[in-house]
């Protein structure tokens, strides 16, 4: 497949991006970030309590983002010929899918996370899922890890468009959140360890039993789930 992403539209903020820019910050230095509620308080010079991007109290290592895939991430490869990481970052799962041989791409709206991956060699476009896509249906395995489910603050529109990317028997792989009844929606800033905040953008949060709900909403249902070192992954494939 030809891969290429359309970047011009983004009709809502994204994650950490704006202000002062924390993400790309910590990205760089692998620093740590906590996910704040845009309403919540936050004291001079620390950041907030976190209601988690990683579902985690306290902020959470974006190092692991650019680490090796582990056991738990590569039991979302299991069977895939194809793989389309929706929110890459520093492109993770991409690097191990290669590394199995499997087709990949990943998505990014992060132009640190991007310029990172490729300087790597590795297969990212910078874009967002929403944009039109190369290869649209024909995507075995799309993934939405480390708490992407809650990209655009609503799960439903986002499985929605997970589902024109997948082919007709592909699937897409959803990390939930650690709270199984999780069923959030809000708006939300990332701030470093500095202090420094990110613009506001919308979240969302889905735990294992609200997800069915909104997979159904989108035309799929789950048929799969399974955890691996306390996370936990479900399958969603179209409905029958």
């Amino acid at each position: 497949m030809t891969l290429t992403a359309d970047t011009n539209t983004h009709p809502v903020a994204t994650f950490g991006s704006g202000g002062a820019e924390p993400y790309a910050r910590a990205l760089r230095r692998e620093g740590r970030l906590q996910l704040v509620r845009a309403d919540a308080p936050v004291a001079s010079g620390s950041p907030a309590p976190s209601t988690g991007a990683d579902d985690v109290d306290g902020p959470f290592d974006v190092a692991r983002w650019s680490s090796a895939a582990d056991a738990a991430d590569l039991s979302t490869l299991a069977g895939a010929r194809s793989v389309l990481d929706i929110g890459c970052g520093p492109a993770r799962m991409v690097r191990a899918a290669v590394g199995l041989g499997i087709e990949a791409l990943g998505i990014d709206v992060s132009e640190t996370a991007v310029a990172m991956a490729v300087d790597a060699g590795l297969p990212v476009a910078a874009g967002s899922v929403f944009d039109p896509l190369d290869g649209e249906g024909g995507w075995h395995v799309a993934l939405l890890l480390d708490g992407n489910i809650g990209i655009g603050g609503d799960p439903t529109a986002l499985l929605t468009r997970c589902s024109e990317v997948i082919a007709s028997n592909g699937s897409v792989v959803v990390e939930t959140a650690h709270d199984d009844s999780a069923d959030e929606f809000y708006d939300a800033h990332v701030v470093d360890d500095r202090g420094l905040t990110s613009a506001t953008f919308p979240w969302a949060e889905v735990g294992r039993a609200a997800l069915p709900g909104h997979a159904r909403r989108a035309g799929l249902e789950v048929a799969q789930t399974w955890s691996v070192d306390s996370r936990t992954f479900c399958r969603l494939v179209r409905t029958r």
